[in-house]
């Protein structure tokens, strides 16, 4: 990929691409159902808002030359579990195809590992979302396991494909 993609945090004036981008069936297939669809200006101004909150999730826009792609996130993970985040990220349709997740996901582990202190990175995939266990493994995520029958999405049944990352 030539195209320069970089990490930077959410602003409020990217409400408007955001959404756009987010608005998206293609994407909400793909994602987990706290993501609302159809989605507005005015649950991008949440989700920024959110993003912004001092102690949550490490959310970073995803650029490419300069324009809103996409967004990745770690979601810390709390309890025993303390010391570990739980990797997300979607990039919009225009966008897809071009190696953007892989770099963005390579970007954020040394986000979660060095800055973060992290110990552990992990993720999980719909069965069917094959591109994003390439993205994945491409960045040395190891496929731990797959959780039967674990996941109710658009009224059917699939399995979650688990993935972690060690340092």
């Amino acid at each position: 990929m030539t195209q320069k993609i970089s990490l930077r945090p959410l602003r409020a004036t990217d409400r408007k691409a955001f959404a756009l981008l987010a608005n998206n069936i293609n994407i909400w297939n793909n994602v987990r159902n706290r993501m609302p669809h159809p989605y507005s200006e005015e649950d991008a101004d949440e989700f920024i808002l959110m993003a912004q909150t001092p102690g949550g999730p490490t959310i970073r826009a995803i650029t490419l030359e300069g324009e809103l792609a996409g967004v990745i996130g770690l979601h810390p993970a709390h309890d025993v579990y303390e010391g570990t985040a739980e990797l997300g990220y979607w990039i919009g349709e225009p966008y897809w195809g071009r190696g953007l997740a892989s770099a963005a996901v390579k970007e954020m582990i040394q986000i979660g590992f060095q800055e973060l202190k992290l110990r552990r990175i992990f993720a999980s995939v719909y069965d069917y979302n094959t591109a994003s266990m390439r993205v994945l493994e491409k960045n040395g995520f190891e496929n731990e396991g797959v959780a039967k029958a674990a996941v109710l999405k658009n009224g059917k049944v699939f399995d979650e494909v688990k993935y972690g990352l060690l340092p």
